[in-house]
């Protein structure tokens, strides 16, 4: 499942943002989110949190959104599995 899971973000990340081709293919875990991508704006989390919900089929409560979760592609990545997990 995560790897299944690491691929939706990834393309989940590149469709939202407008990613280049394959630039979300090369983060890794340290890779930098909130702060580093400039697409990634405080406008664009809301959308992008829509779209994690709808695609991965979870639900993202307001009080588990933080900081943390958008720094980097890895924090995102393993919010995202622990929330399929429990779904």
């Amino acid at each position: 499942m995560s790897d299944d899971t690491d691929l939706l973000l990834r393309r989940i990340l590149t469709d939202v943002l407008g990613l280049k081709q394959n630039q979300a293919a090369e983060f890794d875990a340290d890779t930098g989110l909130f702060g580093h991508l400039p697409e990634l704006d405080s406008m664009a989390v809301a959308g992008l949190l829509t779209e994690i919900e709808d695609r991965l089929d979870i639900v993202i409560d307001d009080d588990e959104i933080d900081g943390d979760m958008l720094e980097t592609y890895g924090a995102l990545l393993a919010f995202a599995e622990a929330k399929r997990e429990k779904a």
